[in-house]
């Protein structure tokens, strides 16, 4: 059944994100804020090693690294054009529309913790590939691998930073299920050099996301989203 990997990665990310909550209440704030140190600092390393598996390769004897330009042409113009079109303004909107219709107007972390969760599962090769397999071969395995995987982010985050992590299945769902109708259009785009480049540059994402965590909205990441379509490009132009 098409599209069963994103229902089963949305039901993981409900099921963590209650499990936080109801795990956050029983937590002193010094844990939380701990819970939350530890969350940013494992994310921006899992930016690193995803970021430095597609740069650095070892030829010879000798480490190289590629794919320099690549990434800083992307960030540079999807930065550029996120900017224009506010994406981060527009999640932080999509925040405050959610905040109001769940009634959580005096949660202070909704917002916040909304984008940096909704941010941390959606971007990736896993959330795009998984999702255009699951559209056209009926291949859930790359999608239930993210579905654990978010489950366990999304747990700890709801601990730490409270309901809004737990809404993030919303942009998850559509995001991956756009995909998922669209596959068989996107499969001839997404080869073996657009996925590297498109994990390349969304590994660099979650390091911001993780950097955001730590110390603060330092980084308007939802702004960088655009420069995942360029890596993309980059690698059919090239």
């Amino acid at each position: 059944m098409p599209g069963l990997g994103t229902i089963i990665n949305v039901a993981a990310i409900i099921v963590g994100g209650l499990a936080g909550l109801l795990f956050g209440k029983r937590l002193p704030e010094r844990v939380q804020e701990t819970l939350n140190a530890a969350c940013g600092v494992a994310t921006m390393f899992l930016g690193i090693a995803g970021a430095m598996g597609k740069m650095l390769t070892i030829p010879g004897e000798d480490l190289a690294s590629g794919g320099s330009l690549m990434v800083v042409l992307s960030l540079a113009l999807g930065g550029f054009l996120g900017a224009l079109l506010d994406l981060d303004g527009r999640m932080v909107r999509l925040g405050a529309w959610l905040k109001q219709k769940t009634g959580n107007e005096n949660d202070s972390g909704f917002i916040g913790g909304f984008v940096t969760a909704s941010l941390t599962v959606c971007i990736g090769a896993m959330a795009v590939v998984g999702a255009i397999q699951d559209g056209l071969y009926g291949d859930h395995s790359t999608l239930v691998t993210k579905a654990i995987l978010d489950f366990v982010i999304i747990l700890v985050m709801s601990a730490s930073l409270g309901k809004g992590c737990l809404f993030s299945f919303i942009p998850v769902g559509v995001f991956q299920g756009t995909f998922t109708l669209l596959s068989r259009l996107l499969a001839p785009i997404m080869t073996a050099a657009a996925s590297a480049n498109l994990s390349l540059v969304g590994s660099i994402l979650i390091f911001c996301v993780g950097l955001n965590l730590i110390f603060g909205a330092k980084i308007k990441t939802a702004n960088l989203l655009p420069s995942l379509i360029f890596a993309v490009a980059w690698a059919l132009v090239l």
